[in-house]
Parts: C-alpha cells; sequence; structure tokens
C-alpha cells in the first residue's frame, strides 16, 4: 500500500469522523472533500488528532490532563476551520 493510498484512508477516516460529528454538514463534506485538497488534508489533521485524543483517554494510569485538553482544543479547531471551509465554498460548480 502507498503513501498515497494511505493518505487516502487516514482522510477518509477523518472524513467519516467529522460526518458524525458534524451531521448536518454530511452531504456538504462529501461533495467538498472530493473535490478539495485542503479538506482533505483536515479530514486527516482531526483523524490524527482524534486517534491521539482517543489513546490518551484510554491511557489506564491517565494522561496528564493538560495534554487531553490540548488534543480537545485540536479536535474543536479543526471542526471549525472545516465549518467555515464549508460555509465559504459552494458544493455547486455552477455557483
Amino acid at each position: 500500500m502507498g503513501s498515497t493510498n494511505l493518505q487516502e484512508g487516514v482522510a477518509r477516516r477523518g472524513l467519516w469522523r467529522l460526518m458524525l460529528r458534524l451531521p448536518a454538514m454530511r452531504g456538504r463534506l462529501q461533495i467538498l472533500g472530493a473535490k478539495s485538497s485542503a479538506l482533505q488534508d483536515l479530514f486527516e489533521a482531526y483523524e490524527d488528532a482524534s486517534v491521539t485524543l482517543e489513546r490518551l483517554l484510554r491511557e489506564p494510569d491517565g494522561a496528564a490532563p493538560q495534554m487531553i485538553r490540548e488534543y480537545e482544543t485540536i479536535c474543536s479547531e479543526v471542526e471549525n476551520e472545516v465549518i467555515e471551509y464549508c460555509r465559504g465554498h459552494s458544493p455547486d460548480p455552477t455557483v
């Protein structure tokens, strides 16, 4: 499996997570994500941050609270960037 396929898989998982987190934007995320490398990068970043946050939350001895807060903040910031991107771009190529 090449790095491009691996990156596409990470971006796809990030898209799925965002679709669950932002259900009102599902259709828009799919349409815009298929055309935008910038949005694909945000999907990848969201997947990476979400996976790290989940790992920190599962640590038996408890991760440092500041690390958990940091990754919660990162996830929230990426969500906000995705929302702003979607608001600023039309999924209709004729608009």
